[in-house]
């Protein structure tokens, strides 16, 4: 039954992408957000929505301690997106390096958020839009971390009213990458009930990174996107997936459903697509943002 449903789901889904054909065209229109490799968008999550225009909070992989690390970005439409560097406050941890993922924290009116580093560290962060500032509440490390895992993604979603908790290890090339699930206690900054599956990707190949950034929506459906990443100057390539399904068995148990069955609902042979993020409702759709490094950054709506 649940491999139905899944099924069922993710046929729908597709189905509803396959007719649109802005979605199947290489010549897509997205939309630049800044130039230059400083402004690469490595995760992204929603603030607010509406008919006019939509608010994103965005993260930047920088490492040097005179870049920015977050912002927010405004889309209206076709036009170039307002950008707004935001002030990051922190005290007594070190200024955060390379942060690859970003999530909204449900529940909690949109400005609250954790971002990841590609080391495991998490940042619950919490957004002053009218002050233009955004503060770490607590630092935290991922649990069960290899030496040689590189994340990505982090991703947040209450599911039967539990606090479920998915990332991963990119993977590169023929290694594949790894996805970890559990729950999240939020108050203790705690993962409990781990576990883990690796994944690969059949498109695009070569260098590829097998999951550039990840979301689950409220049924338990992971999307995942991949990106191909051949340097500063490119080519790249990206696509975005029905992973699977993680929902909870008969023993309340978290349970991971892998899609056995992989293709694309989403290609791109121009762009790195290394942020995510699921918009609900009648406007809604999966956004992209890219890291095209020295080609700076750049967003489209899948499905507009």
């Amino acid at each position: 039954m649940l491999n139905f449903f899944i099924s069922l789901i993710t046929v729908l889904y597709v189905g509803e992408l396959l007719t649109s054909p802005p979605v199947l065209a290489q010549n897509q229109n997205f939309i630049p957000v800044r130039g230059g490799i400083e402004y690469g968008i490595s995760g992204i999550a929603l603030i607010e929505q509406n008919r006019e225009k939509s608010n994103f909070l965005i993260v930047h992989d920088n490492k040097k301690s005179n870049q920015g690390r977050l912002a927010i970005i405004s889309i209206q439409g076709e036009k170039q997106p307002e950008y707004l560097p935001l002030i990051l406050l922190f005290d007594k941890i070190k200024l955060p390096n390379d942060l690859e993922a970003l999530t909204t924290i449900p529940n909690r009116n949109n400005n609250e958020f954790i971002a990841l580093s590609s080391d495991g560290k998490g940042y619950h962060i919490k957004l002053e839009f009218k002050n233009q500032t955004a503060s770490i509440i607590k630092e935290f490390k991922l649990p069960e971390i290899d030496k040689n895992d590189n994340f990505e993604s982090f991703a947040l979603q209450k599911i039967d009213n539990q606090l479920i908790v998915v990332w991963a290890h990119r993977g590169a090339g023929k290694e594949p990458a790894k996805i970890y699930w559990g729950k999240f206690d939020i108050n203790k900054y705690q993962i409990n009930n781990i576990n883990s599956a690796t994944f690969t990707v059949p498109f695009p190949d070569g260098k590829v990174r097998h999951i550039s950034d990840l979301k689950i929506d409220n049924a338990g459906i992971v999307y995942i996107s991949t990106a191909n990443d051949n340097g500063d100057n490119g080519p790249f390539a990206s696509a975005v997936y029905v992973a699977g399904y993680l929902g909870f068995n008969d023993n309340k148990k978290i349970e991971w459903r892998q899609n056995q069955q992989l293709f694309p609902i989403y290609r791109n042979n121009y762009h790195k697509i290394e942020g995510l993020e699921i918009i609900p409702g009648a406007e809604g759709g999966i956004i992209v943002g890219t890291d095209d490094e020295n080609m700076g950054a750049s967003v489209y709506m899948i499905g507009e």
